[in-house]
């Protein structure tokens, strides 16, 4: 999709320089800008990159005045950082401004559809679903029996909801993410083989909750596993059954995060974290990445480490760590003058 230097600039209440009909199809950094692309400065210290740049529009601050010859087309706006923001947001809405039902797909005849949907193909939608206004289900998807979604929320393809799953409003889910897999749960017998224990209860997402791609988050064995609004879930994690995630928290890729544990609001969780099982993690918690969490956490904490602990004691710690080899030589030379003394 093309746009003009002039349309970008009415989307941004911007001012042209240069030539208001000039076009561009894609986007670029402002040192590997091409003919038809768009790019932006904010930064002075990228400066020097506006006078051999090939993109064909940048957008500047209002106070930018270039210092020699330019042969970019410049849309001047008060924020050139917000503006390019703002202007990607608009892109992403038109790019994923899709309508409609394509075939081939399966919709079951007791699907309940808002308004605006937009159904790709080879998806599939089972018995009782009920799909809010304007969602949007990529092809590849899958949603199980008895799923509810809220309005306005994204299905990317590729993405497994299975059944009695509950989603909120204003959501994004992305491919690969599955949601209401069987939670790990195994009974051993006295033979010391495993029989599998049923997992009959849910996952609830609230609203404005973002899941990022092949993440997982299992069904509850009984009750809900339960993701609450504004959670932000990074790509490959792993959430088990019956867990709790508190409003507003962060938690970065490859977290895993065993049953039953509790995780409070505000928290933000760092990558490659492990968190044990039927532990609590209070409010605005901060963990540092690759920790493990084996114990329950209070409020506003601040931790790293495996085990972890307080990350002021961790770091003043690791400065010991690097010198140990240079303490056990002290000590054992101490120990040879002592005992060469005796």
């Amino acid at each position: 999709m093309n746009f003009t230097a002039q349309q970008i600039a009415g989307i941004l209440e911007g001012d042209v320089i240069g030539d208001p009909e000039v076009e561009v199809s894609k986007l670029s950094k402002i040192e590997e800008g091409t003919k038809g692309s768009l790019t932006f400065l904010a930064n002075p210290k990228y400066n020097s990159y506006i006078y051999s740049t090939k993109a064909s529009i940048t957008i500047v601050n209002k106070t930018f005045e270039p210092e020699n010859d330019i042969s970019t087309t410049l849309i001047k706006v008060d924020d050139a950082y917000q503006s390019f923001s703002k202007l990607l947001e608009y892109y992403n809405q038109v790019k994923m401004n899709k309508h409609g039902i394509e075939q081939p797909s399966f919709i079951s005849e007791s699907v309940t559809l808002g308004s605006d949907i937009y159904v790709g193909a080879f998806s599939y939608i089972g018995d009782n679903v009920t799909l809010g206004n304007n969602v949007k289900v990529f092809p590849n998807a899958y949603i199980g029996d008895n799923v509810t979604i809220g309005d306005h929320t994204i299905v990317f393809s590729g993405a497994k909801i299975y059944s009695e799953s509950v989603i909120g409003n204003h959501c994004v889910i992305n491919s690969g993410v599955i949601i209401g897999a069987d939670g790990f749960g195994f009974v051993p017998d006295d033979n010391g083989e495993y029989s599998k224990m049923p997992q009959i209860g849910n996952v609830i997402i609230e609203d404005y909750v973002d899941v990022g791609a092949a993440t997982t988050i299992d069904r509850a064995t009984l009750g809900s596993t339960i993701i609450r609004k504004g959670v932000k879930l990074d790509n490959q994690i792993q959430i088990a059954h019956n867990v709790e995630i508190g409003k507003n928290t962060v938690i970065a890729a490859q977290t895993g995060i065993a049953g039953s544990a509790k995780i409070g609001e505000n928290c933000l969780i760092g990558g490659q974290v492990g968190i044990a099982g039927h532990i609590t993690i209070g409010n605005n918690v901060r963990v540092q990445a690759q920790s493990g969490i084996g114990r329950h956490v209070k409020d506003n904490e601040v931790l790293q480490g495996s085990p972890s602990f307080k990350f002021g004691d961790w770091s003043k710690s690791y400065v010991h760590f690097k010198n140990l080899p240079k303490i056990v030589k002290t000590i054992n030379d101490l120990e040879k003058k002592v005992n060469g003394n005796n």
